[in-house]
């Protein structure tokens, strides 16, 4: 998942497209551990582009949890890192490991890996030309974004129970629900709401932390709200356009209280009574 906003004008070649289908045609998947891909320059080129662009936003706009994550989990700052070399320096820290799949999976299929501890990821870097955008998730996003993140133990739990909960949920409607939750807390949540206000707020989703543009854009523009959960699970949003309303925490601790809570409790019962009331 991706807040990015601005589309390239111009296409990626058919070359770009053909080195894409040669990397997902090598993805392992959930059951086995990640075959290596062996990179080009142009393709470190472009990861080391976005880390050094991300790496002083973080340092301004992400929570310090993640901060934290970063630091211990140290990803290669000028290459892309082989996704065995995620999983193996991530498990440790927060028990989560890094499976290669060939591109967006169904959300069962997403959320299953979660409940098992397994990130699905795609291996190939997007296009050169525009190194700053991807259209849809990347090895970049994914990997610099994501695997960051899952270095914080609050976050890595907030993913596991989110995928137990999607596991349970059998209505269409719940897990619709459940799913909106998780996008405005893992993938655009955000920290530091303190007596309601939003003096500081900081990001913890991954969806805000590997968008440039937006992670400047969100703290002078958004609305910051606190936690609400029907409003989370019930509001109208638009995947291509920077989020206009945020969701704020007054900590990570609080977040995993509130929404890890509410995950671990979910059940197509408790969703449909919160869908059957009036809004």
């Amino acid at each position: 998942m991706s807040g990015s906003t601005a589309a390239t004008a111009i296409e990626p070649p058919e070359s770009y497209w053909e080195r894409r289908r040669h990397i997902a045609a090598q993805a392992a998947g959930l059951d086995r551990p990640a075959t290596e891909i062996e990179y080009t320059d142009t393709e470190h080129e472009v990861w080391a582009t976005v880390c050094s662009t991300l790496t002083p936003l973080w340092d301004r706009y992400a929570a310090t949890d993640v901060l934290v994550g970063r630091d211990r989990l140290d990803l290669p700052k000028d290459r892309v890192p082989q996704l065995r070399d995620v999983d193996a320096a991530l498990s440790p820290l927060t028990g989560f490991g890094y499976r290669a799949v060939a591109g967006l999976v169904p959300s069962e299929e997403f959320f299953g890996g979660l409940a098992r501890g397994l990130f699905s990821s795609t291996q190939y870097v997007r296009w050169e030309g525009a190194p700053l955008y991807t259209p849809e998730p990347d090895v970049i996003h994914e990997v610099m974004g994501h695997a960051n993140c899952l270095a914080s133990p609050e976050i890595a739990e907030l993913h596991r129970l989110a995928g137990e909960a999607i596991g349970r949920v059998q209505g269409e409607a719940e897990r619709q629900f459940l799913y909106d939750v998780f996008w405005f807390s893992a993938e655009f949540g955000v920290v530091g709401l303190a007596n309601g206000h939003a003096p500081a707020v900081k990001a913890y989703g991954a969806g805000l932390l590997s968008s440039p543009g937006e992670l400047e854009w969100f703290g002078d523009n958004a609305e910051i709200r606190p936690l609400d959960l029907d409003a989370m699970g019930t509001i109208g949003y638009d995947i291509d356009v920077y989020q206009p309303t945020l969701f704020a925490g007054e900590s990570l601790a609080h977040v995993l209280d509130v929404v890890g809570g509410f995950f671990a409790e979910a059940s197509d019962a408790s969703l449909a009574s919160r869908l059957s009331v009036p809004r």
